[in-house]
């Protein structure tokens, strides 16, 4: 395996401040060498130049239709992420992406969305992230990111981040359970697959995981996987920008990511996004970031 670390130490697309650190994080807790140990040749990349928001004004760029606070920088950092993405997929390399927020993955989607191919999706988050500037209640794109990706994000006529690769019917998003009003109303309208944690308490991780990532490589060419750490409950990754109550546990997450590994031949790129070193305890959400992203990998007990 050739690994390319990339950072992006982002944090224009959230409310909270602190997860433009969490690439730093990340690294500190030992990525690197948790997949050299895995025979990886792993090469870090550097982080994405990000501009600072308090020498911004998030509604700058006004338009009609809606909100999306800082959308004209988000819109660049997306697409020097989505450039250097590309370029570690033309080497050979599996793009590692280190979040900075969720609104990242419009930009690592987009470098790894080859337009004569189709890419799947699988999106572990406990949001669905389905929002548009015409029905977010905050204005923060990193709700929007999935919708964005789909070509539904209108940004003042723009459908910028729009990576037509990317069907609905392959996109499933898992461990969903906190959804704004409109939101849900698309998701249901939708063709992308939903599996809140409902359905992971009836059926179990692993089987839920293997359904949506079947879903997501049935009939295409690559896949992506897109890792929130919110997806885990807060008293296992206590370090997040929107924790949510009642989330998967140290061992679900695990198994999760284990059968991620069973479809490595087919993973295209891979982001660990929304961890918050302001938020967490001794650096226990970064190190548990390091331990799935080995899982995911290939990792195993025996």
């Amino acid at each position: 395996m050739d690994i390319r670390v990339l950072g992006v130490p982002m944090d224009l697309g959230a409310d909270r401040r602190g997860v433009d650190m969490g690439p730093s994080a990340i690294r500190y807790a030992g990525l690197a060498r948790q997949l050299e140990a895995l025979g990886a040749d792993c090469t870090d990349g550097g982080d994405i130049s990000v501009p600072r928001p308090e020498e911004r004004d998030p509604d700058a760029a006004g338009f009609d239709g809606g909100r999306a606070k800082f959308h004209r920088e988000t819109r660049a950092v997306c697409a020097d992420l989505r450039d250097a993405v590309d370029r570690a997929i033309g080497n050979g390399e599996t793009p590692l992406v280190l979040g900075g927020d969720h609104s990242i993955a419009i930009g690592t989607v987009a470098g790894a969305a080859d337009p004569d191919e189709s890419l799947g999706v699988v999106w572990f988050d406990a949001h669905g992230d389905f929002n548009t500037p015409a029905t977010t209640p905050s204005g923060n794109i990193h709700g929007m990111g999935v919708s964005a990706i789909l070509g539904h994000a209108s940004f003042g006529g723009e459908t910028w981040g729009h990576a037509p690769a990317v069907s609905e019917e392959n996109v499933a998003l898992v461990g969903v359970r906190d959804v704004d009003d409109q939101e849900r109303d698309r998701l249901r309208e939708s063709d992308v697959a939903v599996y809140t944690m409902s359905d992971i308490d009836a059926r179990g991780a692993p089987a839920v995981a293997e359904e949506a990532l079947e879903r997501a490589t049935g009939g295409t060419d690559a896949l992506h996987v897109s890792l929130d750490l919110d997806w885990l409950d807060p008293a296992e990754a206590p370090g997040v920008g929107t924790p949510v109550r009642g989330g998967v546990s140290y061992r679900e997450a695990h198994s999760a990511m284990e059968a991620v590994a069973d479809h490595r031949d087919h993973l295209r790129s891979f982001e660990l996004v929304e961890v918050n070193p302001i938020l967490d305890d001794h650096n226990r959400t970064a190190e548990l970031a390091c331990e799935l992203a080995a899982s995911a990998f290939g990792k195993r007990v025996l």
